[in-house]
């Protein structure tokens, strides 16, 4: 199908982009990397009557340290994510959730905060930031404001992003030297998780000393795993203990059903999922 008629405009700044968000009112879509937005643009699901394609803001673009956080600009693509030293240092858990997503040419066009904004909860960077426990820096007519990713993430591809305002960047907490896995579960390669589960643990001794884990695709929005982390404290690898912690992982959730899998299915998949992130994460 083609999309309906739309006007277009390609700010060169964030104050632009967010004067012409301001200007087209509610009728207005973003356009970062359009690997989500094209398509529904030609099935008709959306119909906005102006685009505004933010290619050309410089200032979005990057990623960068500030004293204990990464900064990653919004129009980051998920190829260079994938291949920073930054996160592999300081944010390991972002860069084995990216090498999951779709395929090269996917990664080389879409961009991080495309997807967290989209906040489909299928896809495979929403868990890894509530996990890390990120911030959203968002810009608007009022300035820019800050929104934690427990906040930020509402329901079912919505955030608290107001229609004026564009997502600048994710700021996300340094985790140096903690171990991390993404174990995801899909019909197909390249395809949309059924289930997937984030992990990030902190080994002292041996064991582990701190541990955050967050579920893809459990619920409207990113779930935390926090009975699961409780769980996990002082356990070490091979650690029956970890069987045992992992069947925390389903509890308190209720994930819709459809073609791929009732809400049962995807409940068990959480648990083993989980087992195998979290081993994984210290054989690393």
């Amino acid at each position: 199908m083609i999309p309906a008629a739309f006007d277009y405009t390609a700010p060169s700044t964030v104050d632009e982009a967010v004067r012409a968000l301001a200007d087209a009112g509610e009728d207005a879509k973003v356009l970062a990397g359009g690997q989500s937005l094209l398509p529904v643009l030609r099935m008709r699901l959306a119909a906005p009557t102006v685009l505004v394609d933010l290619g050309k803001v410089a200032e979005l673009r990057g990623i960068r340290e500030d004293g204990d956080a990464l900064v990653i600009g919004s129009m980051t693509t998920h190829y260079e994510v994938q291949r920073d030293a930054l996160v592999a240092e300081h944010a390991a858990l972002l860069g084995k959730a990216t090498d999951t997503v779709a395929d090269p040419q996917v990664r080389h066009r879409g961009t991080f905060g495309g997807s967290i904004a989209h906040a489909d909860p299928a896809g495979d960077l929403l868990a890894p930031a509530l996990a890390l426990d990120a911030e959203m820096v968002l810009a608007g007519p009022g300035g820019r404001r800050t929104v934690a990713a427990a906040e930020f993430f509402q329901d079912f591809f919505t955030t608290s992003l107001a229609a004026d305002e564009i997502l600048v960047e994710v700021r996300v907490p340094k985790h140096t030297g903690w171990s991390a896995h993404y174990e995801k579960f899909n019909r197909v390669a390249q395809a949309w998780s059924m289930v997937a589960v984030a992990v990030t643990v902190r080994a002292d001794g041996g064991a582990i000393a701190e541990a955050r884990v967050a579920l893809t695709n459990m619920a409207a929005t990113p779930v935390r795993a926090t009975a699961v982390e409780q769980a996990l404290l002082g356990q070490s690898a091979g650690s029956d203990a970890i069987r045992a912690a992992a069947e925390h992982a389903a509890e308190g959730t209720s994930p819709t059903a459809d073609g791929n899998a009732d809400t049962e299915y995807r409940q068990h998949l959480a648990r083993v999922l989980t087992g195998r992130a979290v081993t994984a994460a210290l054989s690393a």
